[in-house]
């Protein structure tokens, strides 16, 4: 019996020493060997078996890098903060730019954020030097309130090809997949102290290991929202748990003219990826019209991403019904597709609710200028509308406002705005979801919907 229970023993001993091989520590817990620093002014010293660094004033983000670049890995810490009015990161597959900033240099690329503040976007994707957040925490609330306050807190980021997820305490969290990189440098990043005297806040990182993958290692369960830059693509997961493409970047199989039997002759453009909506001089309606899916939808999670040309107008519309008589666009609730700097329509209405991602004549977005994208950028819009006819109108990743079909609260807005004239306006059961034809340049891709149950 003995010699069996040995025999075990030894088995696992060799197997644990096999599996363990496979991670390389990235912090030895004495030196700072393997890293160096790029950037800002910042401390950063070995103690207790940490790797400490301290913010100072006037500095730029500062940041501790390995001197070896990455590609798919997954990557472990902990990582503990001693204030709750900063924040920190984890840059990967991350690079440094050494002309920028009249020569003191830039690290920019992915990073994961450390966020002990009241906003809790611990787990979240941000770009630093580049493009702002990619997947802020309001798209999985879930996961916000698993971040313990000035403890030891475990990070996981898994990285495959253009595919990122990540963890908190063992909790999924974000899910971005992104073609910019797939490859650079890890760092650690201490945040610039936005008042002398916030400077001194210290993070503490240990137990630093990186292991190669060519697989995702943990699964991520139902109901995380992926954050998709790939145009007209869906993830093996997004497929798994029910979202399909309404356009697929190449026909309009799915799609008619609003009033129509078949696909507008002219007035749209299938081209490189996109659905672009022609310009007719600003005519409502246009030359093609507004086009609709052919099948209905109740409940749904929809999502889309447009780009507008200066002074541009157009709209995603659902619950159309295609009912109603009118000589301009279809019926329906809609997600504002605006410029608000030069179409004057955002000076219409009521206090913004004709605005970019409003609800149109309805409910104004509430929404901030840095998640708003340029004129020619893609912006990424998104409605959810819950069984319970709980809708949600998000920008970017941002929810910008909420309402209840049918609620006496949505009845006295629809009173006082120009549907008014239309009986029980936006509480059918089903409809079309619509792209509207204003009469502007406007391209739409990776149109997805998930039906919702």
């Amino acid at each position: 019996m003995k010699r069996f229970v040995l025999s075990v023993f030894l088995v696992f001993l060799i197997s644990f020493s096999v599996f363990s091989q496979n991670w390389t520590n990235l912090f030895d817990g004495t030196t700072l060997t393997g890293w160096k620093q790029l950037a800002g002014k910042a401390t950063y010293q070995v103690f207790r078996g940490t790797i400490m660094g301290v913010s100072v004033p006037n500095s730029p983000n500062s940041f501790l890098c390995t001197e070896t670049e990455y590609g798919d890995f997954v990557l472990e810490m902990e990582v503990l903060m001693d204030d709750t009015l900063g924040n920190s990161g984890v840059q990967f597959r991350s690079h440094f730019d050494k002309s920028a900033n009249a020569g003191a240099g830039k690290v920019y690329g992915y990073q994961y954020e450390i966020d002990p503040t009241s906003r809790r976007w611990t787990g979240g994707i941000y770009d630093e030097g580049r493009r702002d957040w990619l997947y802020p925490m309001t798209l999985n609330p879930k996961a916000q309130s698993y971040f313990k306050q000035k403890e030891f807190n475990k990070i996981r980021i898994e990285c495959v090809g253009n595919e990122t997820r990540t963890w908190i305490n063992g909790v999924p969290a974000a899910y971005l997949v992104d073609m910019t990189d797939f490859h650079g440098f890890i760092a650690l990043q201490v945040h610039a102290a936005p008042k002398p005297e916030l400077a001194g806040q210290r993070v503490y990182f240990r137990n630093i290991r990186i292991k190669p993958i060519s697989k995702f290692v943990n699964d991520f369960p139902k109901g995380i929202y992926v954050m998709n830059t790939v145009p007209n693509f869906l993830t093996d997961y997004e497929v798994k748990y029910g979202w399909k493409l309404l356009f697929d970047g190449d026909d309009s199989k799915g799609w008619r003219g609003a009033f129509k039997d078949g696909f507008p002759d002219k007035g749209w453009l299938i081209q490189d990826g996109n659905i672009t909506v022609l310009s007719s001089q600003g005519k409502e309606g246009g030359v093609g019209g507004d086009i609709v899916t052919l099948d209905q939808y109740k409940a749904f999670d929809l999502s889309f991403d447009f780009k507008l040309t200066a002074g541009a107008n157009s709209g995603v519309k659902y619950f159309v019904t295609l009912k109603e008589k009118t000589d301009g666009s279809a019926i329906g609730l809609e997600y504002q597709v605006l410029d608000d700097s030069l179409h004057p329509d955002a000076k219409l209405g009521i206090a913004g609710n004709r605005t970019m991602a409003s609800l149109y004549d309805l409910i104004a977005a509430a929404k901030q200028k840095r998640f708003i994208h340029e004129i020619g950028q893609w912006n990424t819009g998104r409605v959810v509308v819950y069984p319970n006819n709980h809708v949600e109108h998000w920008l970017n990743g941002i929810k910008v406002l909420e309402y209840d079909r049918g609620s006496p609260a949505f009845r006295s807005l629809v009173a006082v705005s120009k549907y008014k004239v239309w009986p029980d306006f936006g509480e059918a059961k089903e409809g079309h979801i619509l792209l509207q034809d204003h009469g502007n340049e406007v391209s739409y891709r990776s149109i997805k919907i998930r039906v919702l149950e």
